[in-house]
This record gives C-alpha cells, structure tokens and sequence, in this order.
C-alpha cells in the first residue's frame, strides 16, 4: 500500500473521479489540495461534495507552484499530462499517477481490465453480469460510472475487480497489475490529445506494463496494431477473432462461437440480444475472460441471452411510419460508427458530427458508399467530413441535431433506417455523448407523439 499520511498530494480535476480521490486521501492523512482549471459556477456540486473537508481547493487556474511544490500528483483521466504546470511538476521531480494507479495499490483482489478504442464499456458490464450470475462478488467501474478508488473507499470485499481503462489513465500508471488485460481493438482516436496515432498506440500497450507469466492478455487476432503491439509480452495470450480458427482462444464460424481456452465449448450468438459483428467480438472476450476465472457454459450463455446492451450503443429507438431509428451516440470516433454501419444492410441516414478528434474520415468511404443512402452532418466538423466523405452519397449540412431531425423528417421513407453515430465527441455542443443521445431520443419521440395525434377537427 502507498504511504500517505501527512503527504503534500495534488488532485488535478474536480470531476466525480477527482471528488473521491480527494475524499480518500483526506481519510489517510494526505495533506491535499485540489486544482481545476474550470470555473466555480461549472464545479458547484463537486464543490459542494468536498464541503467540510480539510483540503485546500482552487477553481478556474492551475497554480504552477501547488503542482512543483506537491510531494505527489494525482491526476484524473480527462487532464493531458503536457499541460504546462505538469510539465513543470515533472521536471521538478514530483511523482504523477493517475487514480487507477492509486487505487491499485490499495487493492489486493484479481483485476480485469478492459481497454481498446471501442467496445470497452459493453464488455466491462457484460463481463460484470456474467460474473455476478456465477455467484461472484465484482466491483464493476474504473472509466464507467465508479471510479476504482470508490471500491477502496467502500471497504466492501469483491471476489473481482472489473474495470474499463482508458488509454488517459494508462499513461499515469507505475504499477498496476491486472490479472487479465482485454485489448478489444485499436483505431484512431484521441488524436486531438496524442501527438500522433503512434503515441495514442503506445498509450494502449501500457495495459502489459506489469504483467507476468501467471496473467492472461485476451487480444484480438484480427487487428493488426494490435497483434504488433502484443507480441513477446509476457502474459498468456488468449486470441479471439471472427475471421480464423484460434487454437489457443476463442473463435466465430458460420454462427457459433467456438471456445478452446477450458476444453471445447460452442456458445449460440443467434439467442443474444446483442447483435452485430461488434458485439459477437465483444462476447468472445467476454467469455475468453470468464472461462478463465471458472464460470460455466451454461451460465455464461444465459448470461448473454439477457444482456439488452448499453444506452447510446446501437440502441434501438422506436420506428415511425416505417423507418427505424436508432441512437448510438457513444459513436465518439471513427471506428465505432463503421462498426455500427457493418451491422446495417444499407438504406441509412447517417447523422455525424461535433467535435473533431483528429481522424481521417475518408476511411469511410467504402461504408458509406455502400450503406447510406445520406448524410447529415452537424457541429464544428461537418465542413471537415464533408470534404472527406461527402461526395460519396447525398450529404446535408446543417448546425446541430435539431436541424439534422428536420431534415431527417423531409427525406426518410419507409424501409430507411436513421443512424446517430457522430464519429466525434459530443463537447462543441453537449456535455458528453449521453446527453446527445438522450436529446436525439427526446426529438424522434416527439416526432412519433406528432404522428399519433389525430387531426383537428373541421368546422
């Protein structure tokens, strides 16, 4: 365990990660201070939350000398590590990690971490539901919902730590050490952040940094950055793919999932709720993983069978006079709405756009071309797709999601199918994806309340 009493510790960002981790280090003895560079108006309740605290607090600034002067650093996943005062901080010799580091040290039972571009958050929970119907206490949390240092926190005993674990708070870890690392897949991303998608790669392959011979690396076989990044670690490897047979792994053929990590098991993919090649992927590392800690068949199948998926993941909305609308705005980069337009026979409406993250959007083009039959882009990078992809099919342009239903609203016809799947973050305009999707969700229900009311009465 990490010594901390009477320790000068910074926190850096004042988010729901960055509460608790100060909340903890307050009831070790840390001597504490906590910086964000955002504005008091914006932090109200995070500041509410630390009311009575022993800790010092600072809105709308970093001070370079809180961060020169710390004995160690904190930081939270959504912080750059080139920000001026860290840089400086580091070459003052102060200690940074960030709070899956911290927690870490502090845990002592098996962690599962899942990383990759997409998929990360549905594997998470799905490996969460599998284990809890095995009988095992999990901590489920990391980068969804609670962060790891809330299981400290709680003193509660879990059988298993599953944890997402984003590429940000990978770059701040010494020695965390998961029993079994998930690397579902590797495409551009965060390039706004990563200097190039070299760094962004190299981020992700921290995730083997402590592990040994006696741990598990469940990668996909299929994605070459990810099979380059994985070779001679030192962990066992598990594959799984869709593509090729895996002696070693796991695998999908002609409908069936086919597992030779525990003896020879068949899992049936045609009675998951889940659907498309994305979630198959994410099934064979879920099980891969389960299989490996001991859960049965039978459970596991049983297990997908009542998995309904996640909100703003390929979710199915309502149709309207036959067109079908669907919110995946968890869609924030380019490799997670090609995965949801491979799930798609053609005839889509694609509704992209927001914030730019830096990636190359002409690798759509073949998807594009042939499963949507428009497009409407929104947000601060329409202009940037649309000179990319948006002579590949009949493309709008408008300001924001609301004009995107408009438009939407004019065009569909029976047998369409109207995808939300930005292909960017949501931050230009919203306060993260769930809050687009939510408002897309709101304005596709309240066209349909439109459609079912009767017309007025004449005179």
């Amino acid at each position: 365990m990490m010594e901390l009493k009477n320790k000068k510790v910074l926190v850096v960002g004042l988010a729901r990660t960055g509460v608790s981790t100060a909340k903890f280090l307050v009831s070790k003895g840390a001597r504490v201070r906590v910086s964000d560079s955002s504005p008091k108006e914006k932090l109200a309740r995070s500041l509410e939350d630390l009311k009575g605290l022993d800790l010092e607090i600072e809105t709308g600034r970093h001070t370079e000398e809180w961060f020169t002067k710390a004995d160690l650093i904190v930081i939270s996943p959504g912080v750059p590590l080139d920000i001026k005062p860290l840089r400086a901080a580091q070459n003052n010799g102060v200690e940074i990690i960030s709070e899956t580091e911290l927690a870490s040290s502090f845990i002592d039972v098996p962690i599962i971490a899942i990383t990759g571009t997409n998929g990360k958050t549905t594997t998470t929970t799905l490996i969460g539901e599998i284990l809890k119907k095995s009988g095992k206490r999990v901590f489920v949390g990391g980068n969804i919902g609670n962060p790891l240092i809330e299981y400290v926190i709680e003193g509660k005993k879990a059988d298993y730590i599953v944890a997402e674990i984003s590429s940000f708070q990978l770059e701040g870890i010494r020695d965390f050490r998961p029993y079994i690392s998930i690397l579902l897949n590797i495409t551009e991303d965060h390039l706004d952040r990563y200097p190039s998608m070299e760094a962004y790669i190299q981020a992700k392959g921290l995730i083997y940094r402590n592990q040994r011979h006696t741990d598990y690396a469940v990668i996909s076989n299929d994605d070459l950055l990810v099979k380059r990044l994985t070779k001679g670690i030192e962990p066992r490897k598990l594959g799984f793919s869709r593509e090729r047979d895996v002696v070693d792994g796991i695998y999908y053929r002609e409908g069936k999932i086919f597992s030779r990590i525990k003896g020879d098991e068949v899992y049936e993919p045609e009675r998951f709720r889940i659907k498309g090649v994305h979630n198959i992927e994410n099934a064979m590392a879920s099980i891969a993983a389960c299989e490996v800690v001991g859960c049965r068949r039978d459970t596991i199948q049983e297990a997908l069978e009542e998995f309904h998926g996640l909100p703003h993941r390929v979710e199915f909305v309502t149709e309207i006079g036959g067109v079908s609308y669907y919110n995946d705005s968890k869609g924030t980069n380019i490799g997670a709405t090609m995965s949801a337009l491979s799930g798609f026979e053609g005839n889509v409406i694609l509704l992209a756009g927001g914030k730019d993250k830096g990636g190359d959007y002409s690798v759509m083009a073949p998807l594009v071309q042939e499963k949507v039959k428009g497009m409407v882009l929104f947000g601060e990078a329409r202009d940037k797709i649309n000179k990319s992809i948006g002579s590949c099919t009949d493309t709008v342009l408008v300001g924001n999601l609301k004009e995107a239903m408009e438009v939407v609203k004019r065009t569909a016809v029976k047998g369409d199918t109207v995808l939300l799947s930005p292909a960017c973050s949501s931050f230009d305009q919203f306060s993260g994806y769930a809050e687009r999707g939510k408002v897309f969700r709101e304005l596709v229900l309240a066209m349909k309340q439109v459609e079912a009311e009767p017309p007025p009465e004449g005179c």
